[in-house]
């Protein structure tokens, strides 16, 4: 097992914790993370931490023990019928360009690719089209992993059944993802956008869930709410739908729609400054509470310049380590502690009222709160 360079892990996407790992070790395969977590438990006791894209954003992927880079783990195997089974450090973009060529792609892919599988799967992974097939976490069939004792098993809904549970959005605590086979549907050659603009939150929400689409999103814009739906291999837009525009693009250009935007944002500095993203899943019928709640003391300063507010309803699927309601709702603030703007220090304070609100009303953390794997 090959040791890695330190400096790329002493830092996360979020930019607010810095931690040095007593080693970074790049496996090439699930034994030696096993051997690894069996000799530290002959030792002290120490962090074994997974690390992957590190785009984390609260320090879940740093450590000051070991840190496992999983690049090292990016294989992507065998395609065959309806599933592709890829080891964890694959990002979703190698995931796509192995499948898509095959007429087939994952059914609920992150907004932005270059993540790795590991990563979100052991986050939950909620994207667009998580309204139809529930969180990415959802959609796999078995997992390969290693535990906390340094045995390396597969699990799935039928055979470990409990660990397979828990190691999907578990964050690690109890295991690290080595290897997943997931599920694959049929590939869209293009799609259609369509963008419209409501005044409250109520009206969004209710558009999320009343009209039928492949993809959905919302954002909180200066000139109100922002509702984009998108739909497959069609030529007219959703029924009941009044959109402002409509963009017609291939499914390669719609899945990687956010690459020019983060070009620009490292053009400008803003990719790396600090990132204190707050995001809760809220049940939806208490989501226009905490929406309101939170955008009345919200100033566009307190985002940053490249902030983003999104506001998503989903359904999370079987993904019991979620804790999420079945229908429910993402809210994020995505925030940039840019020049001028909001300090990081007072963007995290506004990000703590917000896991308080809504834990009152019955929501939880996004991601969930991590617990590090240890050897034992």
């Amino acid at each position: 097992m090959a040791e890695a360079d330190l400096r790329g892990a002493t830092r996360d996407f979020g930019g607010l914790i810095n931690r040095t790992p007593r080693r970074v070790v790049r496996p090439g395969c699930a034994e030696e993370i096993a051997a690894l977590v069996r000799n530290e438990e002959k030792r002290v006791r120490v962090d074994v931490v997974a690390r992957g894209c590190g785009h984390s954003c609260r320090g879940e992927s740093l450590t000051e023990g070991i840190a496992v880079d999983m690049r090292g783990m990016a294989r992507v195997h065998e395609v065959r019928g309806d599933r592709v089974i890829v080891e964890a450090g694959a990002t979703w973009r190698e995931v796509l360009e192995a499948t898509r060529p095959r007429g087939l792609v994952p059914p609920v892919l992150t907004d932005y690719l270059d993540l790795t599988v590991g990563g979100t799967l052991s986050a939950a992974g909620i994207g667009g089209a998580s309204h139809i097939h529930g969180t990415q976490a959802a959609n796999v069939f078995e997992l390969e992993a290693v535990t906390p004792t340094g045995e390396v098993v597969t699990c799935s809904p039928w055979h470990r059944s409990q660990l397979f549970d828990a190691l999907r959005s578990g964050m690690g605590r109890h295991g690290i993802i080595t290897r997943a086979t997931l599920r694959l549907v049929a590939a869209p050659e293009n799609v259609l956008s369509c963008r419209v603009r409501y005044a409250s939150a109520t009206e969004l929400l209710a558009a999320q869930g009343r009209i039928t689409a492949d993809h959905i999103s919302g954002q909180v814009k200066s000139s109100g709410f922002e509702f984009k739906a998108v739909v497959y291999d069609v030529r007219s837009p959703p029924q009941g739908l009044a959109p402002i525009d409509v963009e017609e693009l291939t499914f390669e250009e719609f899945a990687d729609r956010m690459r020019p935007d983060v070009e620009k944002l490292i053009e400008v500095g803003e990719w790396d400054r600090p990132h204190p993203w707050g995001q809760v899943i809220v049940p939806a019928d208490r989501a226009v509470e905490l929406i309101e709640a939170t955008l009345a003391e919200t100033s566009p300063a307190d985002i940053g310049l490249s902030g983003v507010i999104l506001i998503k309803r989903f359904s999370p699927g079987p993904v019991p380590m979620l804790r999420a309601p079945s229908d429910a709702v993402l809210f994020a603030f995505l925030r940039t502690a840019s020049p001028g703007c909001s300090t990081a220090a007072r963007m995290t304070v506004a990000n703590d009222r917000l896991y308080d609100r809504a834990e009152a009303l019955g929501g939880v953390p996004y991601p969930p709160v991590p617990i590090p794997t240890r050897s034992k």
